[in-house]
């Protein structure tokens, strides 16, 4: 009873939490146009900035708060988040300077950092098996958000820059007292632990990725697709004008089919690989597939070949969710929120370092000092950093049960990491 409740309201939480923060990008700009009186040029380098600080604050906050999660339980750490967000959303309606922008903006990574204790009530009510499956659910669910997001901040933002985020503080609210009413605890109290300042922290979710066998290896191989598969995200907009030509209404056409073809894949292709071929090679089967799409990213020159390539999207889907299930693998039932905060951590920190490696490459080979214009070079790094990914996933040992949860003797034989 509890899983029937848990997941659903977890999926809900990440698809509004991905509506709201799809639902203010349109009118980013904007804002950052308006509070800060400059024009569009300084403005696309303050968003860059305002982008880092928000890495930084998820970077810091994960930890924190998948530890906090495995001490007072996820309840009250994500109803907590969630007002939080509120709150932010609320700040952004009425900031009137660019401090104050990078102050709300900061709060937003803050507590975006709940999502390590959504992932870890979902790892409390799921067997080893079964996470890779729910995991990719919450996938699709930031996937449909992500879509819905943008075209809803879009229509709001004609009526003006500061309504997306009177629509993003309503959802946050109402997402809240849905959780108030329906969202269980999902850690009970004998498997909390004491929290421990020494490991709510990036050091400390260090050094205890290196005191779980294995541990440092799974977040190594994320850390490297995350990198990889920010290539969309980060550069697909400039990348779409600089080699293919398009306009906007077909640059946002396209990012549409890819969150329906993620989410299709989280929700289709997922369980039934995992199932199949085991955590390890599902994995290794979507970063293939994510290789070869990079690769002809980077050379395709015309619309209907680009179309091409974002159909087999959805089964790179996998690679994520399987990594996570790994790393869950790989800890007891009392260490799932610091652990769910290593995974969070590790995206930020691919979050961070991924601008200059993929935004830096395609700036520099679409500038005029480039020896050869190139605007798919950042497909090219994310491929390396794909078969990078993979290299060193083939080397990791394969996991058949987790380390303390409590699960029968027996485990089906297929069921592997």
């Amino acid at each position: 009873m509890t899983a029937s409740r848990t997941i659903p309201f977890i999926v809900a939480t990440i698809f509004i939490d991905a509506i709201g923060f799809g639902i203010i990008m349109p009118v980013l700009p904007q804002l950052v146009m308006e509070v800060g009186r400059i024009a569009l040029a300084p403005a696309i380098e303050v968003g860059a900035w305002i982008g880092l600080v928000m890495a930084l604050a998820t970077f810091l906050a994960s930890p924190l708060l998948g530890n906090l999660s495995d001490h007072i339980g996820r309840r009250r750490v994500l109803l907590l988040s969630l007002a939080g967000l509120a709150a932010d959303y609320a700040l952004l309606v009425v900031v009137d300077t660019l401090p104050w922008l990078f102050i709300a903006r900061a709060l937003s990574g803050l507590f975006g950092g709940s999502f390590a204790a959504a992932q870890a009530a979902i790892a409390d009510v799921t067997r080893p098996a079964e996470r890779a499956r729910n995991f990719g659910f919450v996938g699709a669910a930031f996937g449909v958000g992500f879509v819905v997001g943008p075209a809803i901040g879009g229509f709001l933002g004609e009526v003006g820059p500061r309504a997306p985020f009177v629509a993003a503080a309503l959802l946050a609210a109402a997402n809240m007292a849905y959780g108030a009413f329906v969202f269980p605890e999902t850690l009970p109290a004998a498997k909390r632990r004491a929290f421990d300042w020494r490991r709510a922290n990036p050091l400390g979710a260090w050094a205890t990725m290196r005191r779980l066998p294995g541990m440092g290896g799974v977040a190594g191989v994320l850390l490297l697709w995350q990198i990889a598969s920010l290539v969309y995200p980060m550069t697909w907009s400039f990348y779409c004008i600089a080699q293919l030509g398009w306009s906007p209404a077909m640059i946002g056409a396209s990012l549409a089919f890819v969150g329906v073809a993620i989410a299709l894949g989280q929700t289709f292709v997922v369980g039934p690989m995992v199932a199949r071929f085991g955590e390890r090679d599902a994995a290794t089967i979507g970063l293939a597939v994510a290789v070869a799409i990079f690769v002809g990213f980077a050379f395709v020159r015309t619309t209907w070949g680009a179309f091409l390539l974002l159909i087999p999207v959805a089964f790179q889907s996998p690679v994520q969710p399987s990594l996570m299930a790994m790393m869950s693998r790989r800890a007891g039932a009392d260490m799932q929120g610091e652990v769910q905060g290593i995974t969070a951590m590790t995206m930020g920190l691919g979050q961070i370092a991924a601008p200059a490696l993929l935004t830096g490459t395609m700036a520099w080979f679409t500038g005029t000092r480039a020896p050869v214009h190139f605007p798919g070079a950042a497909f090219i790094v994310a491929a390396l950093f794909g078969l990078l990914a993979m290299a060193f996933l083939r080397r990791l040992p394969r996991v058949t049960r987790s380390a303390g949860d409590d699960l029968p003797d027996q485990m089906p034989p297929s069921v592997t990491a």
